[in-house]
Formats: C-alpha cells, sequence, structure tokens
C-alpha cells in the first residue's frame, strides 16, 4: 500500500512539474519565436473559421486594400470631395493668409474664393488617377508584406501604401493639376502675385502653386485611405465579402 501511495506522489509530482512547464512557455512564448518568418506569423492567423490558407489570408488583404484604395478615389474625385470636406479643403498656404487678408481687405474676395475653388478642383481631378495607381501597388505585395500589414498598427495598409505610391502619385498627380490651375489661369496669378510679393519680404511664399496642391491632393488621397482602412478593420459592416469577414473577423 505505501509503494502504491509513493508511485502515486510521483506521478503527481511530474506531471505537475510537466504542466507548470507548458504554462510557463505559453507566458513567456518560445525563444525561437522572434526568429520566425512573416510567412509562419500569417500562417498563425487562420481568420474566423479556422481554415484559412496563408495564400486565403494575402488575397483576402488585397482585397480589403483594393476595395478601399478604389473607395476614396471615388470619394475624392467627385464633384466636392475635396472642397466639401471639412479635414480635406485645400486652402491658402499658412504663409499666404497675411497676403489673403489684405487681398479680401482691398475688394478682392471673389478672385480669393475662386483660386481655392480651382485648387481643390484641380486636385478631384487628380484623384480619379489615384485608384490604379494604388492597385498595381496592392497586386504586387509579398506575403511577407500582407503579414506584417494584418498584423501591424491600426493604420500599417496606409503607410505601406504610402511607401509604394506616392512617387508614383506625385509623378501622375502634378500635371493633372498644373492643366486643371491653367484652365482658370491660377497658377498665372499665383505666380505674379507671390513672386512680386516675395520681392519686399523675408518670408518668401513658394510660388509655384502646382507643388503647393500637390502635396495637398496627395496628404488628402492617403488620409481618406487611412478612413477606408479603418472601416476594414473596425466595422463589420465594411467587410462586404466572405473572404473579408473570415480574414478580419477573428484577426
Amino acid at each position: 500500500m505505501k509503494k502504491i501511495i509513493l508511485c502515486l506522489t510521483a506521478a503527481l509530482f511530474l506531471f505537475s512539474i510537466s504542466s507548470e512547464a507548458q504554462l510557463l512557455k505559453k507566458v513567456l512564448g518560445d525563444k525561437n519565436d522572434s526568429t520566425k518568418s512573416s510567412s509562419g506569423i500569417l500562417g498563425n492567423i487562420t481568420g474566423k473559421d479556422g481554415n484559412l490558407s496563408k495564400d486565403d489570408i494575402a488575397a483576402g488583404l488585397k482585397e480589403a486594400l483594393s476595395v478601399g484604395a478604389q473607395n476614396a478615389g471615388k470619394t475624392l474625385s467627385a464633384v466636392d470631395g475635396y472642397f466639401a470636406n471639412a479635414a480635406l479643403k485645400i486652402l491658402m498656404p499658412e504663409e499666404a493668409k497675411k497676403v489673403e487678408e489684405k487681398l479680401r481687405a482691398v475688394g478682392m474676395g471673389k478672385q480669393v474664393d475662386e483660386a481655392i475653388l480651382s485648387m481643390n478642383r484641380a486636385a478631384e481631378d487628380a484623384a480619379k488617377s489615384a485608384a490604379p495607381i494604388f492597385v498595381n501597388a496592392i497586386k504586387q505585395m509579398s506575403i511577407q508584406d500582407a503579414a506584417g500589414i494584418l498584423k501591424g498598427g491600426d493604420f500599417a495598409a496606409t503607410e505601406y501604401l504610402k511607401g509604394k505610391t506616392t512617387s508614383a502619385l506625385t509623378e501622375s498627380f502634378r500635371p493633372v493639376i498644373e492643366k486643371s490651375l491653367e484652365k482658370v489661369d491660377a497658377t498665372k496669378y499665383w505666380n505674379t502675385l507671390f513672386t512680386a510679393y516675395n520681392k519686399f519680404t523675408l518670408n518668401k511664399i513658394n510660388p509655384d502653386l502646382s507643388a503647393y496642391v500637390t502635396e495637398k491632393a496627395l496628404s488628402g488621397i492617403f488620409y481618406q485611405v487611412a478612413q477606408e482602412e479603418q472601416k476594414i478593420r473596425k466595422d463589420p459592416l465594411a467587410r462586404t465579402t466572405e473572404l473579408l469577414k473570415n480574414v478580419f473577423g477573428n484577426k
């Protein structure tokens, strides 16, 4: 009887040690976790149904980004896409505020308003070319890229697209904006006004209106992409397909 009790005690002791070791391993993590590839990380994301492959997950992410990018481009390229959006409306640059005030004071408020409207219309024209550039970058995304985005911060996808598309978007936006501004002679008036103004002030204003509007237009398109990314990540109603629901439903 004593031998049986001793054996049971020893078995329970060994089981306890084993259980504690397993628990400790889960809490502290596998020491090799830091060396796992992005593919391995992605492989551990199984989605809501628990049966998605790495390719499925990457495809779902690409689909989400493509939908978001196209929505962003469609929203901003519509009439008043920039102009009627308080967060994105392109105004005179801060360094030109005093000039704007003086122009309005001498009865040129209408011209200033027209210049502001023309800047926003130019940005709206340019935004039409954004979606194809985004989609092309998304198609080239690797599984490693997808893993980093899916497990990254709330704006990981937006930052990825910003890094991959800023150069192409600038190249695409700039001529469209220049052409749009020239339709209303905005560039000519801006250059004449501020080139003359710069001769009498230490606080120089960039007379390149196209560069300014291009910069603001790009800032607006990435802001809108970020809003679309948040919808996919946080709003179940924005997941419009089964694949998106599976990938993001239990991320």
